[in-house]
């Protein structure tokens, strides 16, 4: 028997990929008979009138049936004298792309449905697109709903040759195109009797013997730790799952992102010591010596892995809410999780053409080429070397949602060249000499709310208790270090971030800095407080909409309710409230003297602590 076999169906909206896959198990007789039974049953007020609705074996969902769709991941495990399968069978509508893509990563091969009427449409381009990404080598097509047309072997050429053309932009080790008719099962377990032109194999008979075997690029031994084991004083064992090459006790190791070497003292395969491990294989590893190694480490030898913290990556877009530079996410690789940004959005590929095309936005479903950023140096590798280095997910730090799913591409040579240098003269220094500690208080509010006139008058009061500050204001900031900027999400999240790095510079010299900026996006304030660190205060000056406009010191709420200025925040552009702010006041309540006093107060409490 060949080995197992995982393998995704999919294509666009109506194709047939769930009428095929069922058909395929009713006549393989894959299914129990109470299965068969609940069929003919539902089938009997189904939508093909009584006949049966094959597609009803895999659309379990109520919503599924109702519309004639696919809108979960439907897997389905089974196996024939001559192999085992999994299959997935993925949704075709554009808005459940994110599904087909997890069903595809996953997959050794894919299926791709073709409606034989309508030809190579934009979603099968777009799923081909995505099963290339992801690493899939091994394509089916089924050109289905040959009933049809007739069976037209003309008509099959021409699709024939779309595919061809399409598939031309992509690398693949195997590629095979069937003509069938998933309804009447003509070429899906066994050749049909309406196409005697096609001389191929049916589609069941080509996935029972197809080779999906390939070398492995990485041969050096790679292993992502998930789990560091102590179950007493005597062992630490670090556990993962071989990501490639092979391990043996006694091999050396490089842990990265640390570069720190050992030697391999035991090996364990569940609970059962070996003498060497492979790929694939769930490991425990002890090692001679003690090194610090975590959750989100990589083990080594004589692997091309990059320890650096820039890289270019292919990442489909998969949120409502669209990519724009300089946005901050979570980064998942391997086991490791990280603050990332994305620096730079190089180009967007063109689903239909697979052009680069200039982009600066990128919209759900859109595959996007960009430079990241991380907060720290990890161990990554190429996708095209390392498939468990090489691929990543990224989600959302606030609604903690998967955003986007890629590929590494390659590294960014200044993420690798690039080294922190320590100096002799530190911030420790700095702040003991000055007779303080350095903070970066963090005044947010809407335009009129009164931030600036109170971060003035609270420099002025710790001025007079001796402190050494700095004020920095937003409309005084966009008038020199960020002249370039407007005022579009990607330029306010750039604006943001080069603040807090300014401020984090000045907390290094030793000052306290009091940073004025309506900042009005949570995702924004929780970046700059991760670059500022600890010494970042948050500051909400509450002061509602209404004041703020009553208030109009520029006439700029005048102006955007006139439509004379767009993106304006509170107006046309929205404002966030901090969720949990450090200090909170509402300078509509109270005097200038008074919010000072206030915030001066608060302020000393949390120095103090």
């Amino acid at each position: 028997m060949n080995g197992l076999l995982r393998f995704i169906t999919c294509g666009s909206v109506d194709d047939g990929k769930s009428t095929l896959i069922g058909h395929m198990l009713y006549d393989a007789k894959l299914i129990f008979a109470d299965q068969k039974e609940a069929l003919e049953l539902d089938s009997k007020v189904g939508s093909r009138g009584g006949k049966i609705d094959y597609s009803l074996l895999l659309d379990g969902l109520e919503a599924e049936r109702e519309q004639g769709i696919t809108i979960d991941v439907a897997y389905r495990y089974f196996t024939t004298d001559n192999r085992s399968f999994i299959v997935a069978d993925t949704p075709g509508h554009e808005e459940y792309t994110r599904n087909m893509a997890v069903g595809a990563s996953y997959a050794e091969l894919a299926v791709i449905l073709v409606d034989a009427s309508q030809g190579v449409l934009v979603q099968t381009r777009r799923h081909a697109r995505i099963c290339s990404l992801v690493g899939i080598r091994h394509f089916v097509f089924a050109v289905n709903k040959m009933d049809l047309v007739n069976f037209s072997r003309e008509t099959f050429k021409k699709i024939e040759k779309q595919i061809k053309v399409l598939m031309a932009e992509f690398e693949y080790e195997s590629l095979q195109i069937i003509p069938v008719s998933a309804t009447e099962g003509d070429n899906v377990t066994k050749k049909g009797t309406a196409m005697p032109w096609y001389n191929g194999e049916s589609l069941l008979t080509y996935l029972e013997n197809v080779d999906v075997s390939e070398e492995d690029s990485e041969s050096g031994f790679t292993m992502n730790v998930q789990r560091v084991c102590r179950p007493d004083h005597t062992f630490r064992g670090f556990q993962g799952q071989i990501a490639s090459g092979s391990i043996s006790v006694g091999d050396e190791i490089i842990v990265e992102p640390s570069g720190e070497k050992a030697h391999v003292k035991s090996i364990y395969n569940v609970d059962k010591e070996v003498e060497t491990l492979d790929k694939g294989h769930a490991a425990t590893i002890q090692l001679d010596k003690e090194i610090d190694i975590s959750r989100g480490c990589v083990l080594k030898k004589d692997a091309q892995v990059h320890v650096a913290n820039m890289f270019t990556a292919t990442l489909l877009w998969m949120d409502d809410t669209p990519l724009v530079e300089g946005k901050n996410y979570n980064l998942m690789i391997g086991t490791q999780e990280i603050p990332a940004t994305v620096m730079k959005i190089k180009c967007k590929i063109d689903v239909n053409s697979g052009d680069e095309v200039a982009a600066k936005t990128i919209y759900k479903n859109e595959i996007a080429r960009c430079d990241i950023a991380i907060s720290n140096k990890i161990a990554f590798a190429e996708f095209s070397y390392n498939k468990k280095l090489g691929s990543l997910i990224m989600i959302d730090r606030i609604s903690n949602m998967t955003c986007a799913a890629g590929v590494v591409n390659h590294s960014l040579n200044r993420g690798e060249n690039l080294t922190w240098h320590g100096m002799d003269i530190t911030r420790a220094f700095r702040e003991n000499h000055m007779d303080q500690k350095a903070y970066t208080l963090w005044f947010t509010g809407l335009s009129g709310s009164g931030k600036s006139t109170l971060a003035n008058e609270v420099e002025k009061r710790l001025a007079t208790m001796g402190k050494y500050t700095m004020l920095l204001d937003g409309d005084n900031v966009r008038m020199g270090l960020n002249k370039n900027l407007g005022f579009k999400q990607e330029d306010r999240i750039e604006n943001i971030r080069r603040i807090a790095e300014v401020s984090k510079l000045m907390n290094d010299a030793g000052l306290i800095v009091l940073s004025s900026f309506i900042s009005p996006y949570i995702s924004d304030r929780e970046n700059a407080k991760e670059i500022i660190g600890d010494s970042f205060i948050e500051i909400y000056v509450s002061t509602p909409l209404e004041e703020c406009e009553r208030r109009d010191v520029k006439g700029l709420y005048a102006s955007a309710r006139a439509g004379k200025i767009s993106n304006f925040t509170g107006i046309s552009s929205p404002y966030e409230e901090p969720q949990n702010p450090d200090i909170e006041i509402d300078t509509s309540k109270y005097s200038v003297d008074e919010c000072a006093d206030f915030v001066v107060e608060k302020l000393m409490e949390i120095m103090e602590k």
